[in-house]
């Protein structure tokens, strides 16, 4: 029997690609079946089925059926800590968490595909825009008190695979980072690493050439 974990993703789902990242990082192959948001194949009933929440990223690892990009991120760590991203120090340990949860609960959600359809058209990049721009904000404030060469000291955690993503939005929708150098910063690092490089949206096999191909 084939023990390789499946990752249902999407090319443009930052919280499928904090996933890749912690797969990447922690050296983990695993099959990518791709699953296309824009298209609504979350809501068919073959993907409801195995997923009630209709949402990525959903992992089947070690005969277990997970959702939601936290969970499995911490899953990762637990089942797979030989190499940790989450500090030893447990004050650091919840810096690391506090990150996760500014960036998971409090700036994608309110971005993701699912909100902006319910906005006319004409008013959801600027919505976006606002939400993260505020978002990233409040990331550059907390990581004042802890970033080194990452989010949280020298060595890459949780928060540098859910941030960096989430930049991929801010790019997205045109934000501005000259404010945040921090934030620059970590992002700078991250994308020296294979790890970070690998799990970009337009290096997923279900990314459209020609949006790879203009992705500069």
């Amino acid at each position: 029997m084939d023990s390789t974990p499946v990752l249902y993703t999407y090319f443009r789902s930052s919280s499928a690609a904090r996933v890749r990242i912690a797969l990447n990082l922690k050296h983990i192959a695993y099959e990518a079946r791709p699953i296309n948001l824009a298209a609504g194949e979350h809501l068919s009933e073959a993907y409801t089925s195995q997923n009630p929440e209709a949402l990525l990223p959903y992992i089947i690892i070690d005969g277990n059926a997970i959702s939601q990009s936290v969970a499995i991120l911490e899953y990762l760590e637990e089942t797979r800590p030989e190499v940790p991203l989450l500090p030893k120090d447990p004050a650091h340990r919840a810096q690391v968490r506090a990150i996760v949860g500014a960036i998971c609960c409090e700036i994608q959600p309110l971005q993701n595909l699912r909100v902006l359809k319910t906005l006319p058209k004409d008013q959801q990049a600027e919505h976006a825009h606002g939400v993260i721009a505020r978002g990233l904000g409040v990331v550059e404030k907390m990581l004042e008190k802890c970033a080194g060469k990452f989010c949280v000291g020298d060595q890459v955690t949780l928060a540098d695979c859910c941030l960096i993503p989430q930049l991929g939005n801010a790019h997205r929708f045109a934000v501005d980072l000259s404010p945040f150098p921090l934030i620059q910063a970590v992002e700078a690092n991250a994308n020296s690493l294979d790890a970070f490089r690998q799990a970009h949206w337009t290096q997923q096999p279900d990314c459209p050439p020609k949006l790879k191909n203009n992705s500069g």
